[in-house]
């Protein structure tokens, strides 16, 4: 059994982790940042999501001892040239707050028309191991935005964005999560990553 830490403290997220990892390589146990001793966190200041994911997996790999992954993730719309990309945890603010988010790309983008609204969602996993080799996985769930928040399963953006591969017309806060982890950034970057492991 191989012990993994994810740096993160987000159990959502580590739970999600837990399930694919489960069906790509089994002989894999997964920690948090909550089950080893603390270390400082280096803030991310990287200008691109594979940057930040591995700014934390280094830490975590150096102050651990253990094959670290750590993931970077946001939304990229066409129509703002990317953004708010590596800043759509603080788009609107330091706070990190997921209303005032969304209230600002809704206001943003209230002049766009539907066939212009394209965006999607990025994430950078990077697994790094503590004799210094490191590898990074992407994946990205295309969709569009709409023009208001609709569905309770989700955080961040979630509520205005309709992926395209989702199996009806709602938004990714309105999609079960096993339909979620199945087409979503995050869970499409860890499969890779997760097959990467079980080699």
């Amino acid at each position: 059994m191989v012990k993994i830490l994810l740096a993160t403290r987000n159990v959502g997220k580590l739970a999600e982790l837990r399930d694919i990892l489960s069906a790509e390589a089994a002989q894999v146990e997964l920690v948090g940042l909550n089950d080893v001793e603390s270390f400082p966190e280096t803030a991310e200041t990287e200008l691109t999501f594979s940057g930040n994911a591995l700014l934390k997996a280094r830490d975590g790999a150096r102050h651990s001892g253990l094959v670290t992954v750590a993931d970077d993730s946001g939304l990229a719309v066409d129509a703002l040239n990317g953004m708010p990309g590596v800043l759509s945890a603080r788009w609107a603010g330091s706070q990190k707050d997921d209303e005032a988010n969304n209230r600002l790309l809704l206001d943003q983008m209230s002049d766009i028309p539907d066939e212009h609204r394209g965006a999607r969602f990025v994430c950078a996993a990077a697994l790094v191991r503590p004799d210094g080799g490191e590898e990074v996985f992407f994946g990205e769930m295309t969709g569009r935005l709409g023009r208001a928040a609709k569905g309770t399963n989700g955080f961040g953006y979630d509520p205005l964005f309709y992926p395209d591969e989702a199996s009806e017309n709602v938004t990714s806060a309105e999609l079960s999560s096993e339909e979620k982890n199945r087409i979503s950034h995050r869970g499409k970057a860890f499969v890779a990553l997760a097959q990467a492991l079980a080699r």
